[in-house]
């Protein structure tokens, strides 16, 4: 599907020549970033994946004549992140933001006709652009919308960096600033669900405050959606592959590392399946456990912690109609199971009838569910949801799931994420449950990419490349 599948295993031993070099276990978006950074301040580096595609947990595959996403990516303009990462890798164009955000919210539990609510901005300053939007939202009262209004003033003003939010629970301070139910339903949970991975409820204040503080109080284009018109594989992979050979980095897939360790001259031995490679630097991209497993001795004061950052899972539901049922590129709904609605046709190349993609976070009641019963339970929501559905003849029907697609953003985790620095001198970390302040994003793994790699730029003595994006290292 890709150059990178296409291309398999290649040789892993670092060329001949002087200079640093550097191994980055892990080719998802946080690997791919560390491995350009590094190369780009004239590190050699080598790339090293178990998978046979770049990509991590962003990826497309085939079905028939489809090519699918596994699960539905999007991002915000406040994400500058990796929207760096994309102009970095020549695919901003093909994942262009909204001129504007702009949400439609139907509410099932209304007659049809009085259903569609929009959370939108205006060209006006924060808090004002998002005034007429709040004022005029139908699936709140004018009680309950007051009340969101001085309930968001009282969130902007916490401090992100006060680690006492980190112990508390969102949905006991939206209680304690008079969020109703209802409010939480249509408004808060609406929106944090989906960048959260968790109900406000099993969120942690300081990553819930983070998120709203920065998507909508931050400034009025921030919460502005973009999202990929093209299959995920053709930015996480075929063009992130294209940036990393420009930029001479060695590419490994399906080469899984068994074990790293240093040795006594301070520099580092990565064992693979029948080789050994020698580096000056490690740069571990991988999920929580596996870094876990192949941290040497000693490079963190308790590793055991990594265990203990949960997982949340993300089930998607992957529909095909013989006709076209909904006209908005995506929607959201309430008083239905059905959270996000995409419409994925174009970008899978379907040619007749439309593909919709639903897109289910903090799945933890259906990720488990046969194909069968998921039919059985989506298929008539969409029929309530979407009138055009009813008559159509459903194509396809299948599902994806990410068992653990990100870390659970529960109250307590930020003690649990290590910064990119470990106490192994020349041994870095990287990936979205790394201490980034951000939940588990596109965002945030790009950011742990830039932070270890700067953390390894430094004591490589390399300077930063001048392009690079600005981000603060987590401690």
């Amino acid at each position: 599907m890709t150059d990178g599948a296409r291309s398999g295993q290649v040789p892993v031993d670092l060329p001949p020549g002087q200079g640093r070099s550097a191994v980055v276990v892990g080719g998802g978006l946080a690997g791919i970033t560390a491995a350009l950074a590094l190369a780009d301040a004239g590190v050699r580096v080598t790339l090293l994946e178990g998978r046979p595609r770049l990509g991590g947990l962003a990826f497309s595959f085939r079905r028939g004549e489809l090519t699918v996403d596994n699960g539905q990516h999007v991002y915000l303009r406040c994400c500058t992140a990796y929207r760096w990462f994309l102009d970095r890798i020549d695919g901003a164009a093909l994942a262009p933001l909204q001129d504007r955000l702009d949400v439609p919210v139907l509410d099932l539990a209304k007659p049809e006709g009085r259903r569609l609510g929009r959370l939108r901005r205006d060209p006006l300053p924060v808090p004002l652009h998002l005034g007429r939007s709040l004022a005029t939202y139908p699936h709140l009262s004018l009680a309950e919308r007051a009340k969101v209004g001085r309930a968001a003033l009282a969130l902007n003003g916490l401090d992100l960096a006060d680690p006492a939010l980190d112990t508390q629970d969102f949905g006991s301070w939206l209680t304690a600033h008079g969020q109703s139910p209802r409010a939480v339903e249509a408004l808060w949970d609406l929106v944090g669900v989906a960048t959260l991975n968790a109900v406000a409820d099993d969120s942690s204040l300081g990553l819930a405050a983070m998120v709203f503080k920065t998507g909508l109080l931050s400034d009025p284009g921030a919460a502005d959606i973009g999202w990929p018109r093209v299959p995920l594989g053709e930015l996480h992979d075929r063009l992130a592959r294209r940036a990393l050979d420009s930029a001479g980095v060695r590419t490994a897939l399906r080469t899984r590392v068994t074990s790293i360790s240093q040795y006594g001259n301070g520099r580092w031995s990565v064992q693979v399946p029948g080789r050994t490679i020698e580096t000056d630097a490690v740069v571990l991209a991988v999920p929580q456990r596996e870094t876990h497993d192949l941290l040497p001795a000693g490079a963190l004061d308790a590793p055991e912690r990594l265990l203990r950052i949960g997982t949340a899972p993300i089930l998607n539901v992957h529909v095909v109609y013989d006709r076209k049922v909904l006209n908005t590129p995506f929607l959201t709904a309430l008083g239905t199971p059905v959270q996000w609605v995409f419409d994925r046709t174009e970008a899978s190349g379907l040619t007749d009838g439309q593909y919709l993609a639903l897109s289910q976070s903090a799945a933890h009641d259906d990720i488990d569910a046969p194909v069968a019963a998921l039919r059985e339970r989506y298929l008539p929501e969409l029929e309530r949801l979407l009138p055009r559905t009813r008559g159509a003849e459903v194509k396809d029907f299948f599902v994806t799931r990410e068992r653990t697609a990100t870390f659970a953003p529960a109250p307590g985790v930020g003690r649990l994420r290590p910064g990119a620095r470990t106490k192994a001198p020349g041994l870095y970390l990287a990936g979205a449950w790394t201490a980034t302040g951000w939940p588990a994003t596109m965002e945030s793994a790009v950011r742990s990419g830039i932070s270890a790699a700067d953390a390894a730029l430094r004591a490589l003595g390399r300077p930063r490349p001048r392009h690079l994006f600005d981000v603060e290292e987590a401690a």
